[in-house]
């Protein structure tokens, strides 16, 4: 028998209601092959398909630069500590050239840049500016970067940004050589600075308790994050996590419904994604995928174009294999997605 008080919060969620933090909690509490999860997954599909019209987002993803991060993140291959990965740094010119491959279809919302935490601001800002003249103006440009001050929020902004993904992680602190005060003081600057938000609940493992994702995922609710995400914690052989395991796909999905659903409580949310694209995920309430290349924290290759990241043309593929009909742009307008959109687009960064 499904117990009573699911059936009251699905229906709450169905009639635009979001869940509370306790109803968060039992919701992430049911296992993931559960009869209850599945329904968890289905609300959270209905629930993102009805608020976002059924349209996807098409993101893309360059890592710039790797070095032995300072931020030292137990979960990632570039963390200080036990990274073996090989410093790294794409030429101006060669960046230029990944983001005219990923835009050249017309079609990506937004151009993601991704560095380590400390970067080089004028460095970056000449990245941006090179990248913002050679890309279609309705594309949207995003920052991957450390933490950053209101001045630099400023900078960036006046530069071409448009948003900036940032994220106060599970267990920040601990599994990091980060606080979680300075993570939020830039999600306060990107706000104040005019830029959007992108926010996750992440890097999800099999020992995160459903109160701890709970309380990480209201966090991006709290500060109004434009995307709302869910991404495990992939296995990676020399991290320090490696021996905690990694949670399922069908888990993954049941997080990114719960976000969903939480997230109808925050007006500013236009989109969900989850990490790394999946069918599962984006038939529980997620409606984005992102496409990489270059560096990629959870992947050991040098180059993830062809290993762990997606291509423009199989990011295209899923969205329209998980039932999409349209693609929006980052300046609102929209595409059909149908199979003859999908021939026309590149098929390798």
């Amino acid at each position: 028998m499904i117990p009573a008080r699911l059936q009251e919060i699905l229906s709450a969620a169905l009639g635009g209601a979001a869940p509370s933090r306790d109803d968060c909690v039992r919701l992430l509490s049911f296992a993931e092959t559960s009869i209850e999860a599945g329904m968890i997954r289905a609300t959270g599909d209905a629930v993102s398909r009805k608020r976002f019209r059924n349209e996807a987002i098409l993101l893309g993803q360059i890592g710039i630069e790797t070095f032995a991060c300072p931020a030292n993140c137990r979960f990632c291959v570039f963390g200080k500590g036990h990274t073996q990965f090989p410093e790294t740094r794409l030429t101006t010119d060669e960046i230029v050239s990944r983001a005219q491959t990923f835009a050249s279809g017309g079609d990506l919302y937004a151009l993601f840049l991704m560095t380590m935490h400390e970067f080089e601001m004028d460095r970056l800002l000449d990245v941006v500016a090179a990248v913002r003249a050679a890309i279609p103006s309705h594309t949207q440009i995003v920052v991957n970067i450390g933490d950053f001050d209101r001045v630099q929020a400023g900078r960036l902004r006046q530069a071409g940004v448009d948003g900036a993904y940032h994220v106060c992680r599970l267990r920040e602190g601990i599994d990091s050589d980060l606080t979680p005060a300075d993570r939020k003081r830039t999600f306060r600057a990107i706000r104040d600075a005019g830029m959007d938000f992108y926010y996750c609940c992440e890097p999800i493992g099999p020992e995160h308790t459903p109160e701890e994702l709970a309380d990480q995922l209201l966090l991006g609710v709290e500060y109004g994050c434009f995307q709302h995400a869910a991404m495990r914690r992939v296995y990676l052989l020399n991290s320090p996590l490696a021996g905690r395991g990694q949670i399922t796909e069908l888990r993954l999905a049941q997080v990114v419904a719960v976000v969903a659903l939480a997230s109808m409580a925050c007006p500013e949310t236009d989109n969900i994604a989850v990490h790394e694209p999946n069918l599962i995920g984006l038939t529980s309430g997620a409606n984005v995928v992102y496409a990489e290349t270059g560096a990629n924290p959870r992947d050991a290759a040098t180059d993830t174009s062809g290993h762990r990241g997606l291509d423009i043309a199989g990011a295209r593929k899923m969205l329209h294999e998980a039932g999409f009909t349209a693609l929006r742009r980052g300046d609102g307008s929209t595409v059909p997605l149908i199979p003859e959109t999908m021939r026309q687009a590149p098929a390798q960064c």
